[in-house]
């Protein structure tokens, strides 16, 4: 399940599948970084809220079956949630042992190694260090492994909360703790097929038809059966879902699954090991189960990934709507008109933006406006345009909000009075960078009964 997902269908599962193991990720690339302000706003928050109603629903049947939960929900505060687990459990009158995992908050490491003279590049840019952002850091987290999972499970948690966690670490822990895998050979394929089963769950039904290119297919999408692996010994599994329930799972599902957030498929690389997905082969065996064989993997690598969250700037964003006739060619000239606006005003911001929604908002400068307009004409009868400027600072983006509202007259088609612009947003922006993984010291905790 992610953050913001359905909780029914994990009740669902819980109630109606033979499972041992129920996992979460709750987190995002960007999630982490939005935990760490709202920490710092206040002690008591920066997590996700929605792992207390999860525990409130599965709590009950997850203890009463033997259920083990496992998730990343701490967020940015793992101790504070266990203490809300706890308040759940004491309020329910259920027993509880709760593994709490921390350590991946690694800015102290970072301040420390670049005094050292460490550097932290920037992997998608190559900006050679974080010197352009280091008084905008909101905070800095590794992305961890199984490690402490195994030790929570060995020592009989019922549930295990953790941060950072990396989302397919999640379901690779309960596999090496079951099967007594280790990191070393002769493992390395299997956990490496651990990596790749927690990889195809670990967006909730997006393996069981959700988003699929063949969502005609998809039976009661609206009633979605949650995925489950059934992993064996030998390193082979079984993708299915939670019994008579809606949603699908066959090979094209599982296969649109598997190239998700994937840059180099010989080398998925995570830090539990290194998966290669293009060994694996998938065999449909039909009523919503996907064999998986030959699943293969490397060692683990010695740097970790680590997120670090930055203050961007603010964005102001604003969607207009123009109205028929010749509505495209009315949107074209707003970007124009919009353009030169911001010349003849000398208003400059840090970057600026038109899109057009319905032709090139998800698509960019990919698909031209006036190719649309040669193919369909001009007469639709509305269409969005989504005007988007990023700033410095708060009071350059509320200025500009002001001028901006003065001047909806130079677009043409736009309805008098149709728009009251939004507040300026703050911009969380997201650096990814390496660690090594000597410098990254996870913990485990464990707390049980009640507060």
């Amino acid at each position: 399940m992610m953050w913001g997902d359905l909780i029914q269908p994990s009740v669902e599962m819980a109630e109606k599948a033979d499972v041992h193991y129920q996992c979460y990720d709750f987190l995002s690339e960007f999630t982490m970084s939005l935990l760490y302000r709202l920490r710092q706003r206040s002690p008591l928050s920066g997590y996700p809220t929605d792992v207390v109603e999860w525990n409130k629903r599965l709590l009950p049947i997850a203890i009463k079956k033997g259920i083990r939960l496992v998730s990343n929900g701490g967020g940015a505060n793992p101790e504070i949630v266990a203490d809300e687990i706890l308040y759940v459990a004491q309020a329910l009158e259920v027993p509880l042992k709760l593994g709490v995992v921390t350590g991946d908050d690694v800015l102290d490491a970072i301040k420390r190694l670049r005094k050292e003279g460490m550097k932290f590049p920037n992997t998608d840019t190559g900006e050679e260090d974080i010197t352009s952002i280091e008084d905008k850091v909101i905070g800095a987290h590794a992305y961890i492994g199984a490690d402490q999972i195994i030790e929570a499970l060995k020592a009989g948690c019922d549930e295990i909360v953790g941060g950072r966690f990396s989302d397919n670490a999640l379901y690779v822990g309960p596999m090496m703790y079951e099967f007594g895998w280790e990191y070393k050979e002769p493992y390395w394929n299997k956990i490496g097929a651990a990596i790749t089963a927690g990889h195809i769950v670990e967006s909730s039904w997006s393996c069981c038809g959700a988003m699929s290119s063949i969502w005609r297919e998809v039976p009661e999408p609206w009633h979605p059966g949650y995925p489950i692996v059934e992993m064996n010994e030998d390193g082979t599994a079984v993708i299915t879902k939670t019994p008579d329930t809606g949603g699908l799972v066959n090979r094209q599902t599982i296969r649109e699954q598997l190239v998700y957030e994937i840059l180099d498929p010989r080398n998925y690389i995570m830090p539990d090991g290194i998966a290669d997905l293009t060994t694996l082969h998938l065999e449909d065996m039909g009523q919503n189960r996907v064999r998986i064989t030959n699943m293969t993997g490397k060692p683990r690598p010695d740097k970790l990934k680590v997120g670090i969250g930055f203050h961007g700037g603010f964005l102001f964003d604003v969607t207009v709507h123009i109205v028929w006739p010749d509505v495209l060619e009315k949107a074209r000239m707003c970007k124009k008109h919009f353009q030169e606006w911001l010349k003849w005003a000398n208003v400059h911001p840090l970057e600026w933006e038109v899109q057009i929604d319905g032709v090139n908002m998800c698509l960019g400068p990919t698909v031209s406006v006036d190719e649309i307009e040669e193919k369909y004409g001009r007469d639709i009868p509305e269409i969005g345009v989504r005007f988007a400027t990023k700033w410095q600072t708060r009071e350059e983006a509320e200025f500009f909000k002001k001028e901006l509202g003065r001047v909806w007259s130079i677009f043409p088609g736009l309805p008098f009075g149709q728009h009251v612009p939004p507040a300026p947003m703050r911009i969380t922006t997201f650096w990814p960078t390496l660690i090594p993984r000597s410098e990254v010291h996870p913990a485990l905790a464990i707390k049980e009964g009640r507060l």
